[in-house]
């Protein structure tokens, strides 16, 4: 009998065909949209248009939020408001009492995962019940807590290089309740550092929940 063999191209592709139905799209949970307050003016020459959509990120089926509840550390060590450890605590909700408000200028939030992972995705929500945009947002992993080695970066809106990361090629993005899916495109690493000047209503940062999509 004579068997009927696959084409190259076939056979080389099962594998990832594989790999890919093991995999699932990361689906975020939304708070529900509140908003207050007299919209500010959005003008930023890098801004994504209102209303574009999540990309889509895949992960192994069953990964999860491994930053919930995990420490928080900042380069602001006295909050105006709230306290670090509500960047990991698993709510979402933009009013007082939900957030956390770092100083005016470059700032930045740092979680460790206690120990290196394989990260495929980043929720982020920063203040979302009033329209804004936050600038220098730049999204780094490394093993080393001080990330003076081993940095990589997943996610840089600083169109001009002003934090002295590198010139960034992502776009800002207008807050919703939606928050901001972030690829990490496999990235390994303990820590994950995220950081922000300000903001297109104020000059203030601020964090209201960080996920990160992850596997040890």
């Amino acid at each position: 009998m004579i068997k009927k063999l696959l084409p190259l191209t076939a056979v080389a592709a099962l594998p990832f065909v594989a790999m890919a139905a093991d995999k699932a799209p990361i689906e975020l949970e939304y708070p529900a949209p509140f908003l207050t307050g007299t919209p500010v003016p959005i003008v930023l020459p890098n801004l994504e248009s209102a209303g574009a959509p999540q990309p889509t990120v895949m992960a192994p089926a069953g990964v999860e939020n491994i930053a919930y509840e995990k420490e928080v550390t900042s380069s602001d060590d006295f909050p105006i408001i709230g306290e670090l450890e509500l960047v990991t605590d698993g709510d979402k909700e933009s009013e007082e009492g939900y957030f956390v408000e770092l100083a005016q200028g470059p700032q930045w939030v740092q979680i460790d995962l206690e120990k290196e992972a394989t990260v495929y995705g980043i929720g982020l929500w920063h203040f979302h019940t009033q329209k804004r945009a936050y600038v220098d947002v730049v999204i780094q992993f490394s093993n080393d807590e001080s990330f003076e080695s081993g940095v990589t970066t997943v996610y840089n809106n600083d169109h001009d290089n002003s934090l002295g990361k590198g010139k960034g090629t992502d776009l800002a993005y207008i807050e919703t309740n939606k928050g901001k899916l972030i690829p990490a495109k496999e990235t390994k690493g303990r820590y994950v550092r995220l950081y922000s000047d300000g903001n297109t209503s104020n000059e203030m940062n601020h964090y209201v929940e960080v996920e990160v999509f992850g596997a040890y």
